[in-house]
C-alpha cells in the first residue's frame, strides 16, 4: 500500500519571508546554542514547539525524503506555514515557491498545495486567483485563527469567534464559489465554530486539521490546562462530543495528523530518540477510535505534520501507531487504504503517481 502524506510543511527561513525567519537567521549567523535559546524562549513557545531545531533550519524535499524512511509515500500535500511577504498578494508567492521545489525526482511527488489567505481580509478573492495562477496544484487555503482560552497556550492573534464573524463568513463565499477547500486548524474549544461554518456553507469542503488539537489532553500545558487526570478526562469528553456534532456534516473530513504535537502534553523525549510506538498508541488510540466511529474511514485522511511533530516522533512511528490503533478498532485493509491514500486523493484531487 502506498501513502499520500496529506499534511507536511516545507520552508526555508533563511531565504524566504517566514514568521520565524528572523530567529532562524540569528541562529545561522550567531553561534547561539539552540538549547540555551530554548530556555530563554517564552514558556508558551517552548511548550508548542518542544524542540526549536526544526524551525530554525530549512526543511525541503530531501529532508522529508530522509525522514519518511521506509514509509512508501508516493505524494505529499504542502500546507502553508506563515509566509509574511509584503503586499496583499504576497502569500501567493509561497504557492509559487513550493511548486518550484524538486519534488518527484528522487522524492515523493507534490500532489497538492494549500496556501494562506484570510476570508475576512480585503482582496481575498483576488488573492485566491493569484494562488491559482501560481500553480495548478493549488487546492485551497488555511487561515490562522487558532485561539485558546488559556492565555499561556500559544495561539494566533485573532480573537475568539473568528471563524463565524460576519466578515469571515461573507468572504468565505469566494472560496466556496471556486470549489476550493478550507483547512480548519483550531483548538478543540473552537470545534463549535467549525460546525457553524460547515452549516453556513454545506457545499464547501472543510478539512479539520489535527483532530482539533486538544491542548493538554496528554499532560499539563499553559497556565491551567490538563493539570490532572480529571481535567484531561473532561477535556477528552468535551472534544468527543463536539467532534461528534461536527461529523454530522458530510462536507467535513478530519485529518489524522498533529497527534504528536508537543502542545498536546506529550513529554519531550531526548533529541533523536522518537517516542516508542506502544507509548504513542496508548495515548492516541481513544481519539482515533472515536474519530473512526463518527467520520468513517472514507472521511479520515492521514498526515505526518512533519517537521512540526519531529520532536516527539518519527514519520514511521507515527504512521505505525495510527495504523495499529485503527486496525485494533476494526479497520480492514480497504479502510486503511482510505485513511492513508484514497481520501486524500479525492479531497485534494491528487493524481495517481
Amino acid at each position: 500500500m502506498t501513502v499520500v502524506d496529506a499534511h507536511i510543511h516545507q520552508w526555508d527561513p533563511l531565504t524566504t519571508p517566514r514568521e520565524f525567519s528572523g530567529v532562524a537567521r540569528l541562529f545561522h549567523y550567531l553561534p547561539v546554542p539552540i538549547d540555551l535559546a530554548k530556555r530563554l524562549a517564552p514558556k508558551r513557545d517552548r511548550e508548542f514547539v518542544g524542540d526549536p531545531t526544526p524551525f530554525v533550519h530549512p526543511y525541503l524535499p530531501a529532508d522529508y525524503r530522509e525522514d519518511a524512511g521506509d514509509v512508501p509515500v508516493e505524494a505529499i500535500v504542502h500546507i502553508e506555514v506563515e509566509w509574511t511577504g509584503k503586499g496583499r498578494l504576497a502569500q501567493a508567492e509561497e504557492t509559487r515557491w513550493v511548486a518550484s521545489l524538486p519534488f518527484g525526482i528522487d522524492t515523493p511527488a507534490l500532489g497538492a498545495i494549500i496556501g494562506a489567505a484570510d476570508p475576512a481580509a480585503p482582496g481575498f478573492a483576488e488573492l485566491l486567483d493569484a494562488h491559482r495562477s501560481a500553480s495548478p496544484l493549488f487546492r485551497g487555503i488555511r487561515t490562522r485563527v487558532e485561539h485558546h482560552p488559556d492565555p499561556d497556550v500559544r495561539g494566533h492573534k485573532k480573537p475568539p469567534g473568528a471563524l463565524t464573524s460576519p466578515k469571515f463568513l461573507d468572504g468565505f463565499a469566494a472560496l466556496a464559489e471556486r470549489k476550493l477547500s478550507f483547512e480548519a486548524w483550531v483548538y478543540s474549544q473552537q470545534l463549535p465554530e467549525v460546525t457553524g461554518l460547515a452549516e453556513r456553507y454545506p457545499d464547501a469542503t472543510i478539512v479539520l486539521n489535527h483532530l482539533a488539537t486538544p491542548a493538554g489532553i496528554f499532560g499539563p500545558v499553559g497556565k491551567y490546562t490538563g493539570r490532572n487526570p480529571g481535567e484531561r478526562r473532561e477535556l477528552f469528553l468535551r472534544w468527543r462530543d463536539d467532534l461528534s456534532a461536527l461529523a454530522t456534516h458530510p462536507n467535513v473530513v478530519a485529518k489524522v495528523s498533529g497527534l504528536m504535537m508537543p502542545i498536546l502534553g506529550h513529554p519531550l523525549p531526548p533529541r533523536g530518540e522518537p517516542t516508542p510506538v506502544p507509548v504513542l498508541l496508548d495515548r492516541i488510540a481513544p481519539m482515533l477510535e472515536h474519530a473512526l466511529d463518527v467520520f468513517g474511514a472514507d472521511r479520515l485522511l492521514w498526515g505526518s505534520n512533519f517537521p512540526v511533530d519531529k520532536p516527539i516522533t518519527s514519520i514511521g512511528n507515527a504512521a505505525e501507531a495510527v495504523a495499529t490503533a485503527l486496525t485494533d478498532h476494526g479497520a480492514d485493509e480497504k479502510a486503511l487504504d482510505q485513511v492513508f491514500r484514497t481520501t486524500a486523493q479525492r479531497v485534494y484531487g491528487v493524481d495517481n503517481f
